[in-house]
């Protein structure tokens, strides 16, 4: 067996360990929070009052406007300065979900605006108010619509949590770079990391395709009824 190859399946088990352990759930924890936040300044954006709506603007264009490496260094080596300590995985997992929810607010915003307005008229013939409208009636067609798009945002946040490594989080990347310092041989650990990270990418592209295939039957069995 190859030197090079050899290293690789010794170094396997210790990347995906590390992504199993820190990557997937630093991933997921990220964007329930994110998508929390999102759909929240979305309403705000809205429906909100005018000071409440201005003040999610600026969160809007502050974290969409600045690099996500800038915002993580911020959180966890400038905020010690003001005395807010955080250990690397908590700093990690609130910059992943302020960047996240910034991102997929517009989203939101943007399908639940793009829902005709005779089904919120249509919903308020029937007595619904405004929020057992957007309950029953904008979310369900609002989530077909933006599925794709936070389906990618959710792919692209398993590659963005490479930057953790930054923090000394133990994901994927930092992994390797460990073992790399070790052997060195980065250029195979990093292509092997680049191999898992596209591995994780491609399982969930496929989960994506298989999901808007079942909510594209699911909305024309509906328009059939």
């Amino acid at each position: 067996m190859p030197a090079w190859l050899h290293l690789m399946a010794q170094s396997l088990w210790p990347l995906l360990y590390a992504g199993l352990v820190f990557t997937v759930p630093l991933t997921l924890a990220s964007f329930a929070l994110g998508m929390a936040l999102a759909f929240c300044a979305a309403l705000v954006r809205l429906f909100g009052p005018r000071w409440a709506v201005a003040a999610v603007r600026f969160y809007i264009w502050l974290f969409r406007g600045s690099p996500l490496l800038v915002q993580l260094f911020v959180i966890f080596y400038g905020l010690p300065n003001v005395g807010i300590v955080l250990d690397p995985l908590t700093a990690a997992i609130i910059g992943f979900s302020l960047n996240v929810g910034a991102y997929n607010a517009e989203v939101i915003r943007g399908v639940i605006e793009s829902i005709p307005r005779g089904q919120w008229e249509a919903a308020y013939s029937m007595n619904m108010t405004r929020a057992q409208a957007l309950r029953r009636v904008i979310l369900p067609q609002a989530a077909r619509v933006a599925l794709p798009a936070l389906s990618n945002s959710f792919i692209s946040l398993v590659k963005d949590t490479s930057l953790a490594a930054v923090l000394t989080v133990p994901e994927i990347f930092q992994a390797a770079q460990r073992i790399a310092a070790v052997t060195y041989e980065p250029l195979i650990l990093y292509t092997e990391a680049a191999l898992i990270y596209l591995l994780f990418s491609s399982v969930l592209s496929q989960a994506q395709g298989k999901l808007e295939a079942r909510f594209g039957r699911h909305a024309v069995f509906s328009a059939g009824r």
